[in-house]
């Protein structure tokens, strides 16, 4: 089971680093076998938890929500939360966390879940779901928190009632982050940021834009900055970065995709700034897109089965063994060994650290200087770590040097990010 301390999630008294897939519709959308499919593919490749959401299709039928079609189980039927933890079962099995969203936002801002029985519903999943070991709640669903605070606020307060063992977070709207609301209240054990499906040039595409709001663009870093300007500080990730996939901005059929290099770009970033973990999506599967029975959303391209071995969702896995080799909840922000003038967008470099070790990643691929006074006195051997295959090559060793230039080699293709890998030789 997950606890919290500090900045990051421990499972059973060790470091717990949250790689995660976006698997929004599954429980309405695929059958036993077809989830199984899906564990199976996601484990192999390093995921632990999985993002679902338990009701998603309105009581009134609506049909579409989000653009994205729901068609095939009925949520109002009794033996649907009898699927559902079979599922959680299913998921434990492939030593998978089930991150469980109660009903996505719209079931609260449209008002069919209020102040006079979120209680009831609390009660209900509290006595369903609390037996089970592989449980996150995760309260939103892609809404602003401001927007009925009072509801989530006591649905928050509720559910941790009925169940306190389990963590509990919120997934919150695009371009915003949970503690701007919720980082005071007691049944919110980490914060979600959805950094979103925009460029930095895409600010303002749709009637619900805020020109006032806080606007950091592709810089999902900023997101971690912030969550720890909080009191108290605690754990945060990016719970919706852009997905694989889908297209830039979402609505706009002409603009470009979100691709593999994005994706680690915006993982790297975050992880490097210190978020506890991260979420991967794709577009195909968030919707579990078939082609064979019905349109889907945002210019999907393939089946979701396709999707499955999309080159973002393989790479990430690099990430997360590269963390697990160190002790990462000991480790620090380092920009201040970094000797060449840090650069803004995607020619930002992002350092992490510890007493043993330090990581840097540069999206573009251009060389920098490092200050090494930190490890004066070490044995320091030096990696480059291609991240998308996450094969390291020796690039020498450092000792008693107090800085040094690093030189990615460019590898001619249309992405050229690189990881710095500097460990202490025993």
């Amino acid at each position: 089971m997950l606890t919290v301390k500090d900045r990051y999630l421990y499972e059973d008294g060790k470091p717990f680093f949250w790689l995660g897939d976006t698997a929004w519709l599954m429980l309405e959308k695929l059958s036993e076998d077809e989830i199984r499919h899906y564990f199976r593919s996601r484990s192999l490749l390093g995921y632990n938890v999985v993002q679902i959401v338990l009701l998603y299709s309105l009581p009134d039928k609506s049909g579409i929500q989000n653009g994205m079609p729901v068609y095939d189980r009925n949520t109002q039927a009794p033996e649907y939360f009898d699927f559902a933890e079979k599922v959680v079962s299913l998921a434990e099995s492939y030593g998978m966390y089930t991150a469980l969203l109660p009903a996505w936002g719209s079931y609260v801002t449209q008002g069919f879940l209020n102040e006079s029985n979120v209680s009831e519903y609390a009660e209900f999943l509290g006595k369903r779901f609390s037996k089970h070991k592989n449980i996150i709640w995760i309260m939103g669903g892609d809404v602003r928190g401001d927007e009925k605070f009072n509801v989530f606020d006591a649905f928050g307060k509720a559910l941790k009632a009925q169940d306190p063992d389990h963590l509990m977070s919120f997934h919150p709207f695009g371009r915003t982050l949970s503690a701007r609301w919720f980082n005071s209240c007691s049944w919110l054990d980490f914060n979600m940021f959805q950094s979103g499906h925009r460029r930095y040039d895409q600010k303002m595409l749709q009637v619900w834009d805020d020109e006032t709001a806080i606007w950091y663009g592709e810089d999902n870093w900023k997101y971690v900055d912030e969550n720890n300007s909080f009191t108290p500080v605690k754990p945060c990730l990016d719970a919706e970065p852009s997905y694989e996939g889908i297209i830039q901005g979402l609505h706009d059929f002409s603009q470009p995709y979100w691709e593999e290099k994005d994706v680690r770009r915006y993982a790297y970033w975050s992880v490097f700034r210190g978020a506890c973990g991260f979420t991967y999506g794709h577009n195909s599967i968030i919707q579990f897109y078939d082609p064979e029975k019905g349109s889907g959303a945002y210019g999907v391209r393939e089946s979701w089965k396709t999707a499955l071995h999309a080159p973002g969702s393989t790479q990430l896995q690099f990430l997360k063994s590269l963390m697990e080799s160190v002790d990462f909840t000991e480790g620090r922000v380092c920009d201040d060994y970094l000797l060449t003038p840090q650069k803004e967008r995607h020619y930002h470099i992002s350092l992490f650290g510890g007493e043993n070790f330090l990581f840097a990643y540069t999206f573009t691929g251009e060389a920098f200087k490092l200050s090494l006074k930190a490890y004066s006195g070490k044995k320091m051997e030096a990696f480059w770590m291609n991240p998308q295959s996450g094969v390291l090559t020796y690039e020498g060793t450092y000792e008693k040097k107090e800085e040094a230039l690093f030189c990615p080699v460019k590898r001619y293709e249309d992405s050229n990010d690189w990881v710095l890998v500097l460990k202490e030789v025993n």
